[in-house]
Order: C-alpha cells, then sequence, then structure tokens
C-alpha cells in the first residue's frame, strides 16, 4: 500500500485551470485563470509547489512553497485524491475545507468556508487539466443527470492513519415535483438512511438531519453538499462530488464529530445501474 507522500506524488505535473469563487448559494462572484505545478524534488522527498493566478487586468501572482512532510489536517487516497482542512470545529472561529478529486487528467477541488459566525460564507471550485492534455467538456451538474440507483464502493481514512475500511453503498435518487428523495445503503447490515429534499433550480435543501444541509450544482460535472449554518454539538460533513462520466460518479466526504473533531474522509466511486 502506497503511504500518503507516494499518494500526494500522484498530482505531480503542471495543472492548468481556473479558481472560481461562489456564494454560499451557487452564483459566480469572480473566476481567475491558474496554473498549479507540483515539482517532486531531491529524489522525490520534497515537493515544491508553484501556483500563480492571473487576474484579468492585473499583474500574475505567484506563491512557491516546499515541504518534505505532511500536515495532520489532509489525506490522501491511492489514486492521488485528498481532502485538507480543519482539524477541529469550533464556535467563534473560521472553518473548512479542500476536497480534491482527480480523474485521469483533470483534477476537480471544492474549498468551502464557514466565518466565525457558522454561517457558509463562500466556496471555491477549482477546475484543472494537465498541460499537454485537453480541458474537461463536462457539463454543469443537472439534478435528472443523477435520478437512479448508484452502486459504490466506499474506502475510509482515519487521522489517526489507523487501518482503512472498505465497504459497498447503494444510493437511490427519485424525484416527484420539487421533492427530492434518497436512500443511502452502507454495508450489508446496517438500516437505510433516508432524507428528503426541497428543490430550487440548481441548489436542494436537506431539513431533516443533524445539520440543515445544501447540494449545489456546479459546472463541470460537480456538486457542493454542506450545511448552509453549523449547528452546535451535532456531527456534520463536507461532501464534493464529481459526475465524471454519465454513469460514473466520485464523493469525497470530510467528517466531524459532534465535539467538532475531524473524525473520517470516504472515498465513494459509484456506477448508476441500468
Amino acid at each position: 500500500m502506497a503511504s500518503q507522500w507516494e499518494r500526494l506524488l500522484k498530482n505531480t505535473g503542471t495543472w492548468i485551470g481556473s479558481f472560481t469563487q461562489l456564494s454560499p448559494q451557487g452564483e459566480v462572484r469572480n473566476d481567475v485563470p491558474t496554473v498549479v505545478a507540483l515539482k517532486p524534488l531531491d529524489e522525490g522527498n520534497v515537493m515544491r509547489q508553484e501556483i500563480t493566478k492571473q487576474p484579468p487586468g492585473e499583474p500574475p501572482q505567484e506563491t512557491v512553497l516546499e515541504y518534505r512532510s505532511l500536515a495532520k489536517s489532509v489525506l490522501f487516497f491511492e489514486n492521488g485524491a485528498f481532502s485538507q482542512g480543519s482539524l477541529q470545529w469550533g464556535p467563534f472561529s473560521e472553518f473548512g475545507a479542500e476536497l480534491g478529486l482527480i480523474a485521469h487528467n483533470h483534477r476537480l477541488r471544492l474549498v468551502q468556508l464557514f466565518d466565525k459566525t457558522q454561517q457558509l460564507s463562500q466556496l471555491t471550485l477549482i477546475r484543472e487539466y494537465l498541460e499537454g492534455t485537453s480541458p474537461s467538456q463536462r457539463p454543469t451538474l443537472t439534478l435528472e443527470s443523477l435520478i437512479g440507483v448508484w452502486q459504490g464502493e466506499a474506502v475510509t481514512l482515519y487521522p489517526d492513519l489507523r487501518p482503512s475500511d472498505t465497504y459497498t453503498t447503494r444510493l437511490a435518487i427519485t424525484r416527484a415535483g420539487d421533492t427530492v428523495q434518497q436512500t443511502l445503503h452502507i454495508g450489508d447490515n446496517a438500516p437505510p438512511i433516508s432524507s428528503q429534499g426541497t428543490v430550487s433550480d440548481q441548489r436542494i435543501v436537506f431539513e431533516s438531519g443533524s445539520q440543515t444541509v445544501q447540494v449545489l450544482l456546479l459546472p463541470d460535472g460537480a456538486s457542493s453538499t454542506c450545511p448552509t449554518h453549523i449547528e452546535p454539538r451535532k456531527p456534520l460533513f463536507l461532501e464534493a462530488g464529481w459526475l465524471v462520466a454519465p454513469d460514473r460518479r466520485q464523493r469525497l466526504i470530510r467528517q466531524y464529530t459532534a465535539q467538532g473533531s475531524w473524525a473520517s474522509l470516504t472515498l465513494v466511486t459509484e456506477s448508476r445501474q441500468q
């Protein structure tokens, strides 16, 4: 099994794309072209990260980072997917995470940020392709493209680096008018988890769980799922989804306990059943 550092190296290369800042409701605020180069040095023991942002009408903004170890707030999967973010949520503090998915020559990253009043304050959608390849042609995600039964495999990693867990998933999504019904089966023995949401344009709001959660349907087949406002002393999760093909989807889920501690990171790879 590859080490966390070896999994980081799966992201090596020059990634061309853009940072798109979104409002909490998913409206585009600005879009900045970017180039992110990840260059292993010292026989792969050091990673150099060069970030160039090119705001329209302004000089390029360059940031260079070098590191030879990973922070406790980040975990990587075998394919290079990763998440970094807050280790702990607490009242009166800013909170958030980046969720990064990878598929062949494309990456999709989503940053979800909450302000000191526990409100979702900003989203950043980062769409990238490797230099020398073609950018993604995936359309904006629609609810219709998610309707059906999705069979998948989930791998869960833990911040204390204990052995990972792998299990099956089954997600059924149906729609009746402005109502969406989701039923999730995890593993073989756990009872199903059902939730019902209300559709409004590119936004679905679920109010039946411990937190009020919204799903935003975004460009490039992406989705953002997270609370609109964090309720203290209740568990929460942050999720990025990516419809990489009409019948294949990835979801990355960062979970926190009722005490606000980062508990786990799960990558779900699922296919729509015919």
